[in-house]
């Protein structure tokens, strides 16, 4: 297998696997927020230090609801400046699911260094912008979950029907899941051996499994085939395969390795300014560099303050004027982290 075959194989392989993994992940978290009926999203409101606190917890939490559901506390005025940036720094947005998926036992530790820092900007951004929201963003109605929104997630009495009229839908996502399931067991997606990576992968593949053979087709078709599989699948099999591809081929041909080893300033604030889009995937770039251990964990660590997924796409809807407010308050945040990490030799 020539050197273009191999990098072609290692990116298509492991850009399934990393999908697969965050389509699941995702599933499972659809699932979970539906049935808690938004439970987390009301615990927001109360003290600023409460909002920091749980505002930057729900940020750390693989995807992108928490970050929405924070742009949508905020344009309701439940919520401050400050607990939005918070949320905003501590999320990485879908690429979250993707560090559990290439660097699970350094991810955790991420996630916590991503809150902390939240919760501290968070506090130091209302002291310097107290009560600073643009008059445009707000509404005077309520944040409030609907009814129609609720969903029996089990329904025990249709489950036979469901399945004796199956949709689509659930037969596309049942036979992908089987198949992606049997390719995991077999060793011919993520490692070779068993170890705890793969039970991981088996575990979540049934959960997965059982929330999709489960749910009534009202939730199959609009919380996770309109929403997951339609809108989210793609961009991360595209950006994942992408950013794979391109560093296989910039560290095995053009050995890129050297230039971003003396240039780590300038690969700093490039991290910084990638960040600044709001879409899930340039990130994928600077995860894959760290993965390989060509940019240092401090630089890793900027591009992961400023960026947040699609998690401020509502607010720049709502009000340009704040989304660059906060985007140029992570903006600063990341590069101040990442060069005092930088200069600490981390």
């Amino acid at each position: 297998m020539d050197i273009l075959t191999s990098g072609l194989y290692y990116s298509v392989n492991h850009a399934i696997m990393i999908t697969g993994f965050v389509a699941m992940m995702m599933v499972v978290i659809e699932y979970l927020n539906v049935l808690s009926q938004g439970v987390w999203q009301k615990g927001l409101r109360g003290g600023r230090w409460k909002q920091y606190l749980l505002a930057s917890f729900l940020g750390a939490t693989p995807g992108c609801l928490g970050a929405f559901a924070a742009v949508s506390l905020y344009s309701h005025r439940e919520i401050s400046l400050g607990a939005l940036v918070a949320a905003m720094i501590a999320t990485s947005g879908d690429e979250s699911f993707i560090m559990l998926s290439m660097i699970p036992e350094q991810a955790p530790l991420i996630f916590g260094i991503l809150l902390l820092t939240g919760l501290a900007a968070g506090f130091v951004t209302d002291a310097l912008f107290p009560g600073k929201m643009d008059k445009s963003v707000g509404c005077s109605h309520d944040f409030d979950i609907h009814e129609e929104d609720i969903c029996h997630c089990f329904p025990w009495g249709q489950l036979r029907k469901q399945w004796r009229h199956c949709s689509l839908p659930r037969g596309i996502l049942c036979l992908s899941l089987l198949l992606f399931l049997f390719a995991v067991v077999s060793g011919e997606l993520g490692p070779p051996i068993w170890n705890w990576i793969r039970v991981t992968l088996v575990v979540v593949s049934f959960t997965a499994l059982f929330v999709i053979g489960t749910v009534p087709d009202h939730f199959l078709e609009d919380h996770l085939w309109k929403h997951v599989v339609k809108i989210h699948l793609p961009r991360v099999f595209l950006w994942t395969f992408g950013a794979l591809l391109l560093m296989r081929f910039l560290l095995d041909q053009v050995h890129f390795e050297i230039w971003l080893q003396d240039n780590q300033l300038i690969v700093l604030l490039l991290a910084c300014l990638v960040g600044l889009i709001p879409e899930s995937g340039p990130h994928l770039i600077f995860l894959t560099f760290y993965v390989e251990g060509t940019i240092p964990l401090s630089i890793f660590l900027a591009s992961s303050v400023v960026q947040d997924g699609h998690g401020m796409l509502p607010m720049l809807a709502e009000s340009r004027k704040e989304f660059f407010r906060v985007k140029a308050i992570n903006f600063t945040v990341g590069l101040l982290f990442g060069f005092v990490g930088f200069l600490g030799g981390w």
